[in-house]
């Protein structure tokens, strides 16, 4: 227990470490990201290999597997993006950085996080980790756990595509209606993955979250749309089995998931009552498809980065603006220090924003 004692507190250093990681993530932040992960990692590493080397009590197994489980993909997050082990060129040294190896190490750090989410009732730093501060309070009444509420994975494993993960607070009550997010990953993403993106602001304000995972390596956005029939099921089994407000339906995602977004939120039939793309362009198919017009009334936030290096700010400006001529509710949140990246201090105000468009 003493080892636990010393792990979970590091592990949590390295998941915060990589929060900011994912924040900042810009070519040109590499070496600085690089410099702030070193010494996490090293506490990491050390609080590991002495844990994994004591022997465990029947008491302890159970809780000490699953932590050097969630631990060892921390682990793998912070090799991956220091470039180490030694035999291979640090980023902080200012080497060309292997982005693959940088979305492998995004991808642990959420796999870590999959890991440490069951061990949240029995250490309770883990359940303050993921919730935000101000619905601290609310602890008591999320560790009861009603029926039917975490985390739930449909055909979506890590090697999986097409399936979907979905979440519900764990005060859950189906006497009332709950508002419901559907957060859409970037290209080579995975909804699996995606979900922690989202997941401690929904539990924290009470909302139904579900993170699909696309067909093919990312959305529909050439040819046949592959998932929009998809989509359209996920939604149906989510609203068969929990009471999701039909007045309160959010549909956001990024890059890619935002492009998409807007495509399928402006479709016909959508039952999306505000869209909230992030870092992403709007899809010419918009124009010819019928979307422009039924954009009028639609409540629409984009957010975008003025460093983005993939999607200009000035095609976001461009987009916007069609959407506004076309009757959209639109606004744009321009970021100044913002990449091409995740800006997760926006879910609070995204959420409290699509609440109030019902």
């Amino acid at each position: 227990m003493e080892a636990v004692g010393r792990l979970g507190p590091a592990l949590l250093g390295v998941l915060v470490a990589f929060e900011r990681i994912q924040r900042e993530l810009d070519p040109e932040n590499f070496q600085r990201l690089s410099k702030g992960l070193a010494e996490p990692a090293a506490r990491l590493s050390k609080a590991f290999d002495d844990a994994a080397a004591r022997p465990r009590s029947p008491e302890t197994e159970r809780l000490g597997a699953a932590l050097l489980e969630a631990a060892r993909h921390g682990v793998a997050a912070t090799e991956l993006f220091l470039g180490t082990p030694k035999t291979e060129t640090p980023a902080a040294s200012g080497a060309p950085v292997d982005i693959s190896r940088v979305m492998g190490a995004l991808r642990e750090h959420c796999r870590a996080q999959a890991g440490l989410f069951p061990l949240r009732g029995a250490l309770p730093p883990l359940d303050r980790y993921f919730i935000e501060p101000q619905a601290e309070s609310r602890l008591g009444e999320l560790r009861a756990g009603r029926p039917g509420t975490g985390i739930f994975n449909a055909s979506n494993g890590p090697e999986v595509r097409g399936g979907f993960s979905f979440f519900a607070p764990e005060d859950y009550d189906e006497a009332k209606s709950w508002p419901l997010v559907v957060a859409l990953h970037g290209g080579w993403g995975h909804g699996g993955d995606f979900l922690w993106t989202w997941l401690r602001e929904a539990r924290s304000r009470g909302w139904l979250l579900l993170a699909p995972t696309s067909q093919a390596t990312t959305w529909s956005m050439m040819g046949a749309d592959s998932d929009a029939a998809a989509l359209d099921s996920m939604l149906d089994y989510v609203e068969q089995r929990w009471n999701v407000a039909s007045e309160s339906r959010l549909l956001t995602g990024l890059s890619d998931g935002g492009t998409y977004a807007l495509l399928r939120g402006l479709a016909e039939g959508s039952r999306f009552t505000a869209l909230a793309p992030v870092a992403c362009v709007l899809h010419p198919a918009n124009l010819v498809n019928g979307n422009l017009g039924r954009a009028r009334g639609k409540p629409i936030r984009w957010i975008h980065g003025a460093r983005d290096w993939m999607f200009p700010l000035e095609v976001a400006r461009q987009g916007c603006s069609t959407l506004k001529e076309a009757g959209a509710e639109t606004d744009l949140i321009e970021i100044a220090d913002l990449a091409h990246a995740y800006p997760r201090e926006q879910n609070p105000g995204i959420l409290e924003w699509a609440g109030t468009t019902r």
